[in-house]
């Protein structure tokens, strides 16, 4: 059986609910070359699916598992029918955003695109969505407001979540970049997972308050213990230890974003496109590390979050500085001068 094409329609889906499931990724896809644009957006829309499906909490652990496979076998080889969807949204809870239950319903839509680009191009997204449900299953049941035992097990539980990311847009852009030099393609692939590590670490520091809400927290034990801190109770009296812990988890996060740093300046400067998709991610994430080290709103319980002007000046000095590696360090130090 022929895997049916993607009509205007399919098309125009993918376009249109990037926007409303990640303003992030809907600012920096578009930076990408064609076709690699609309290729990172279909792989970014099936790892959302997965991950809509594992941060579920309406969802039991064998639902969840049960949905996760079924998915992961649908990026493999098309079924033309809409089954999938039609018995898991009705499924999902109210935490779900009413864009990932879109998302989700149409999935058919994704599916088409993702089942019309090369065979290496959907292999690198199976392996991607395939690892993530891997991890679902290996990390459920460690979702509680006691944290992981230790850095060890956030590293792995990054890995599973983002490294795998990381690895599976170093394929795409190296399916795109054919031509690009075998040191490039050897480092790229070196420091991907490292990348995706780095900002995941930072979206789990930064989410603390709002994972602790819904019962969950993903920092290490290990790291708090010695300071007298139980992560499912973090009161007034242990505030300025908490921020000890949070300062020790932001250096091994900004570990990774030096070394996301070092694999953007790896890519060739002629590549405008792919620098600034890297670039707008790494520099956000380092000033939001900033600002969570250095704001009393964030020990205090409330979340934080870099302003609007800050990312137009984060956007504007990286693509005016773009060819050149030595000014982009510069800017790179200064968002992190305050870490």
């Amino acid at each position: 059986m022929n895997t049916p094409q993607p009509i205007k329609q399919d098309e125009v889906f993918q376009i249109y609910i990037l926007k409303l499931v990640s303003r992030t990724f809907a600012l920096t896809i578009p930076q990408l070359p064609k076709p690699l644009d609309r290729t990172v957006s279909n792989a970014y829309l099936l790892c959302r699916i997965a991950d809509t499906i594992e941060d579920d909490p309406n969802l039991s652990f064998k639902e969840k598992h049960f949905y996760s496979k079924w998915f992961s076998n649908l990026v493999k080889k098309y079924a033309p029918d809409n089954k999938f969807a039609d018995e898991l949204t009705p499924k999902l809870g109210n935490t779900i955003t009413n864009a990932e239950k879109e998302l989700i319903k149409n999935c058919d839509s994704v599916l088409k695109i993702t089942h019309s680009l090369t065979e290496s191009e959907r292999s690198a997204m199976h392996e991607c969505v395939e690892a993530m449900t891997i991890g679902m299953v290996k990390y459920q049941g460690k979702e509680t407001l006691k944290g992981l035992n230790d850095q060890e097990e956030l590293d792995l539980y990054c890995y599973y979540v983002a490294g795998v990311v990381g690895v599976m847009l170093t394929k795409l852009f190296l399916e795109y970049g054919q031509g690009w030099t075998h040191t490039t393609r050897q480092g790229l692939e070196t420091l991907a997972i490292s990348f995706g590590q780095g900002l995941q670490m930072t979206n789990i520091i930064k989410d603390f308050w709002a994972d602790q809400k819904r019962g969950a927290c993903w920092l290490p034990q290990s790291v708090f213990k010695p300071l007298g801190v139980s992560l499912d109770k973090v009161d007034i009296e242990n505030i300025e230890n908490f921020k000890k812990g949070i300062d020790q988890v932001i250096s091994v996060a900004q570990h990774h974003l030096v070394n996301a740093f070092k694999y953007t300046t790896l890519i060739p400067k002629k590549e405008k496109g792919i620098r600034l998709f890297c670039l707008w991610a790494i520099l956000m994430a380092t000033l939001t590390l900033s600002k969570v080290k250095n704001s009393h709103d964030f020990v205090h319980g409330r979340n934080v979050k870099i302003s609007r002007t800050t990312v137009s000046l984060v956007i504007f000095f990286s693509t005016l500085c773009n060819k050149s590696n030595l000014l982009l360090k510069i800017i790179f130090r200064l968002t992190t001068i305050r870490i």
